[in-house]
């Protein structure tokens, strides 16, 4: 991977961070992109409502809704990177949806700052699957993208590689730099995501939307696009072939 990918990365990691860090302290006790946290978390729900006889009506609802967003976000991603040619540098088609994520999470930090950082009730649950629809978006990218990207929402498999290739001796080099650098990005973000919210409540959302527009434009989005539309222009069924296989 180039280094401007690698820098991608990071800065995707961070938003990663950052946006779990804030759902889970502000968005109701659950994750918009660890959904192996809110499986554990929704059956945590439904065996303490088993075993005390309560309702499983509100310790279930949010995990669900963080599932149901993700899910959404990925599925509808993977539909239009659906052929997508994977090389070193990102499809277009990856960087159209990152912009994308980028504006959705630009929406969620006004709304979030128009509440005050705040958002309770409805609001609360709006914003979660918001965020959660970013995440699965982010994370069916990345796999949209192949070998010129890698893992930016989850990190339990980036954490075991890095730790089995240094203890073998398998992992050296460069490669296993960035990765520890990702693992750090993730707690940067997460960190900073909350030290802002904690001093500046209205700004607090503000954070992921910067990460995931700073990713992008490491891309150079506008060049790529116009790169796309004049190959379009000039050879429009060779185009569509591409596209088909």
């Amino acid at each position: 991977m180039n280094r401007r990918v690698q820098f991608s990365l990071l800065l995707l990691a961070a938003a990663s961070g950052c946006v779990d860090a804030l759902a889970f302290t502000v968005l109701g006790t659950v994750f918009a992109g660890v959904m192996t946290g809110n499986l554990v978390l929704l059956g945590a729900a439904v065996g303490h409502a088993a075993g005390s006889g309560a309702g499983t009506g509100e310790g279930v609802a949010a995990p669900l809704y963080a599932l149901g967003g993700y899910v959404v976000g990925a599925a509808l991603v993977a539909l239009v990177c659906r052929g997508a040619a994977r090389r070193a540098s990102w499809p277009g088609r990856v960087v159209a949806c990152l912009a994308g994520q980028t504006v959705m999470l630009a929406g969620v930090a006004v709304v979030g700052g128009v509440l005050d950082g705040r958002p309770g009730g409805a609001w609360r649950t709006v914003l979660l699957v918001v965020a959660a629809l970013a995440m699965g978006g982010q994370s069916a990218a990345m796999v949209a993208a192949g070998s010129g990207a890698a893992p930016t929402t989850y990190f339990t498999g980036t954490l075991t590689a890095l730790v089995t290739g240094t203890a073998d001796g398998s992992g050296r080099g460069t490669g296993r730099l960035w990765v520890a650098a990702r693992l750090c990005a993730v707690v940067a973000g997460a960190a900073c995501g909350v030290a802002v919210h904690a001093g500046a409540p209205s700004w607090g959302f503000v954070p992921p939307a910067v990460f995931t527009a700073a990713a992008v434009g490491c891309q150079k989005p506008a060049q790529r696009l116009r790169r796309a539309v004049t190959r379009l222009h000039k050879n429009p069924l060779h185009h569509t072939n591409n596209e088909t296989h």
